[in-house]
C-alpha cells in the first residue's frame, strides 16, 4: 500500500500535475484499492483535519501581507533603513536585506517580501550603480526571511500537523532570522567593496530622523502583533486579524496610501494564494490519514533508530532530504508530507520538536531561492524581466550564505531553543 502510495505520487508529479492534485489523486487511488474505507468518509476526514483554530491564521496573515503590501509600509521601511546604513559599502543592498527582514516581520509570506521590497529597492540599487545581478541577488535571497521570522504561514502548518506550539515556533525563529539577516547583510557588504560599488551620501541626523518618524507605524506592526501574543493579550491566530484591522487603519489613515478601490484586489489575491495553500493542505491530509494507517512513520522511525544513527547523522539525512524535496515542492507541500513522517524519529533521537520546525524552516528557505521550483528566483525574474537562469546565477553568493546559516541552526540548538526557553 505505502509503496502503492508513493509510486503513484512520484509518477503523476513527474506528468507535471500540480502537487496537490498529484496528492489527492494517489491517497484516493490508493484508499479505493488498498483499504476498505468508504470514500465518502474521507469528507469527514478532511473536514475535521482543517477545522482547526491556528489554521485560521494563515487567510488573516495573507490578507495582512497584501494590506501592507499596497499600504505604504514596505516604502517606509526601505526609507528608514536607507538613511541609516545606505552610506556604507553595499549600503543599498543592506538596507534592502534589513528591510526584507522588517517586511517579514508582519507579512509571513516569502513571495510577498520580494515583490514589496524588491519592486522599489531593485530599481534603485541599478540607478545608483550597483549590477543589475547583484540587486536582484540580494534582494530575491533576503526575501526568504518571510517564512523564517515570524509570523510565518510554514511554521503555522508545522506546529498543525505535529500539534506543536505556534508561539514557541514564532519565537524559536527570530534568532535565526536575525543570524541569517546578518549573514546576508555581511555578503552584500563584501561584494559591494569588492566590485568597488559607489556609497549613497551619508544621512543627516535630521533626515535620519524624519524617516524614523515616517516610518513609525510600520515599525509598531510588529511590535502588536508579536508583542500581543507573548504578553497573552491575543493567540497567534487572532493576532493575525489584529494585523489585517491595524493594517488597514494605517494604510487608510496615517500612510493614506491605500484607497478604497485597492480592497478589491486585495480580496481577490489574497483569496487566490490562500485558496492554493488550503488545496495543498487538504489534499495533505488525505494523504497523512493513509500513511498513519498503514503506520509508515513509525515503521521509517523504527527502520533509521535501527540503524544506530545518532542526532548528527540523521539531522544531515534531513537537511539533504529536505534540499532535495526543495527543487520540486513548495513549502506547505513539503511540511505537511514529510513533518508526519520524520517528525518521530526526531523525537525518538532526542531532537527538541522546537528545534526540528525551524530546521524544516530554514531548509524551505534554501527551496525557495534554488530552481526549478524557488518561487523566490521566479517572482524576482517576473518583476525584473531577467531571465530566470540570470536570477538563480545572480542569488548564488547569497545562497551559500543561508546555506552556513541553516549548517548553524542545525547543529546549534540553542540559536533557536534560548528564547522560548527563556520566555515558556
Amino acid at each position: 500500500m505505502g509503496l502503492a502510495l508513493f509510486s503513484t505520487l512520484f509518477l503523476l508529479m513527474l506528468l507535471g500535475l500540480p502537487i496537490a492534485i498529484s496528492l489527492g489523486l494517489a491517497s484516493l487511488v490508493t484508499i479505493y484499492y488498498f483499504t476498505t474505507d468508504p470514500l465518502p468518509d474521507l469528507a469527514g476526514k478532511v473536514f475535521s483535519g482543517l477545522n482547526s483554530f491556528p489554521l485560521m491564521a494563515i487567510p488573516f496573515f495573507v490578507l495582512a501581507g497584501n494590506i501592507f503590501t499596497t499600504g505604504g509600509v514596505a516604502k517606509r521601511l526601505i526609507n528608514l533603513t536607507n538613511a541609516w546604513v545606505g552610506h556604507i559599502p553595499g549600503g543599498l543592498s543592506i538596507a534592502g536585506v534589513v528591510s526584507c527582514a522588517m517586511f517579514a516581520a508582519i507579512s509571513g509570506s516569502s513571495p510577498a517580501t520580494v515583490v514589496a521590497i524588491g519592486s522599489i529597492m531593485i530599481p534603485a540599487m541599478v540607478k545608483n550603480g550597483y549590477g543589475k545581478g547583484y540587486a536582484v541577488g540580494s534582494i530575491s535571497t533576503a526575501g526568504s526571511l518571510g517564512i523564517l521570522i515570524p509570523p510565518s504561514i510554514p511554521m503555522i502548518v508545522y506546529a498543525v500537523t505535529v500539534e506543536q506550539s505556534v508561539g514557541k515556533l514564532f519565537l524559536a525563529g527570530i534568532i535565526p532570522g536575525i543570524l541569517l539577516m546578518s549573514l546576508l547583510a555581511f555578503v552584500s557588504f563584501y561584494r559591494a567593496k569588492k566590485f568597488d560599488y559607489a556609497r549613497a551620501e551619508k544621512a543627516s541626523f535630521g533626515q535620519r530622523m524624519r524617516a524614523l518618524r515616517s516610518a513609525i507605524w510600520s515599525l509598531s506592526l510588529p511590535i502588536v502583533v508579536i508583542g500581543g501574543i507573548y504578553t497573552g493579550i491575543f493567540t497567534p491566530t487572532e493576532s493575525a486579524a489584529v494585523a489585517c484591522i491595524i493594517g488597514l487603519i494605517v494604510g487608510f489613515f496615517f500612510h493614506k496610501d491605500l484607497k478604497l478601490k485597492h480592497i478589491p484586489n486585495i480580496l481577490i489575491v489574497s483569496s487566490k494564494t490562500t485558496a492554493m495553500l488550503f488545496f495543498i493542505i487538504t489534499m495533505a491530509m488525505v494523504f497523512a490519514h493513509i500513511l498513519t494507517l498503514e503506520r509508515i512513520p513509525h515503521t521509517i522511525a523504527d527502520v533509521i533508530t535501527s540503524w544506530n544513527v545518532g542526532p548528527i547523522v540523521f539531522l544531515l539525512i534531513v537537511n539533504i532530504l529536505l534540499f532535495f524535496a526543495g527543487q520540486f515542492m513548495e513549502p506547505t507541500a513539503i511540511i505537511t508530507i514529510l513533518a508526519p513522517i520524520l517528525f518521530p524519529v526526531a523525537v525518538a533521537l532526542g531532537v527538541d520538536p522546537i528545534h526540528f520546525g525551524i530546521i524544516m524552516v530554514v531548509n524551505m528557505e534554501v527551496g525557495m531561492i534554488t530552481p526549478p521550483v524557488g518561487l523566490n528566483l521566479y517572482v524576482a525574474s517576473g518583476i525584473t524581466d531577467m531571465p530566470l537562469i540570470d536570477v538563480t546565477r545572480a542569488a548564488f553568493p547569497w545562497l551559500i550564505a543561508v546555506v552556513i546559516g541553516l549548517i548553524l541552526v542545525t547543529y546549534v540548538p540553542q540559536i533557536s531553543l534560548w528564547l522560548p526557553n527563556l520566555l515558556y
